[in-house]
């Protein structure tokens, strides 16, 4: 019974994840710089993600724009999972969170480097301030289980993502 609710609570969390993240939409696109920042983490089933950012200005306000990479080699526990994670990942600047939700970043091939990739963009609220092109973003996905069934036991198996860096690899 427990088992049970606890599969459900997480179901839910993650399908309520996706839909108040879903209100994030690219809104430019360019090419992000030689130095962003990259963030992810690793499946403990194996694979991982790797997001790659970079701020910018556009009509006074703070821009985000980025990309992601998904291992080729995976769990398939953890295929399709991923737009899943990004969606309960933020992006602040200097303490504060100024982006929530990161499916509108488009989607790479995982790379050695990621400056130079054509990158989705999304302006946020924030007003662009003196300095902040010297300042580097701070990406945060949280961990969190991303798959959990039940085993013929009576055991519950989960899979949790674990933000452990950039973890989809490099060619």
């Amino acid at each position: 019974m427990i088992r049970s609710a606890m599969t459900l609570a997480t179901v839910g969390l993650l399908a309520a994840c996706a839909t108040a993240s879903m209100t994030t939409q690219p809104q430019a696109v360019a090419r992000l710089g030689a130095d962003p920042v990259l963030a992810g983490g690793s499946y403990d089933s194996g694979g991982g993600i790797t997001v790659a950012v970079d701020l910018r200005e556009r009509d006074g306000r703070t821009m985000v724009c980025g990309v992601w990479a998904e291992s080729v080699h995976q769990s398939i526990l953890t295929k399709h999972k991923t737009k899943g994670v990004l969606d309960t990942g933020s992006v602040a600047l200097g303490g504060e969170t100024i982006l929530r939700g990161l499916r509108f970043l488009a989607e790479v091939p995982p790379m050695a480097g990621y400056g130079g990739q054509q990158a989705h963009c999304a302006v946020t609220q924030r007003p662009w301030q003196p300095g902040d092109d010297a300042r580097r973003a701070q990406v945060h996905i949280p961990r969190q289980v991303v798959h959990v069934e039940d085993d013929e036991y009576g055991g519950t198996f989960a899979v949790w993502f674990k933000p452990t860096g950039p973890g989809a690899g490099g060619i």
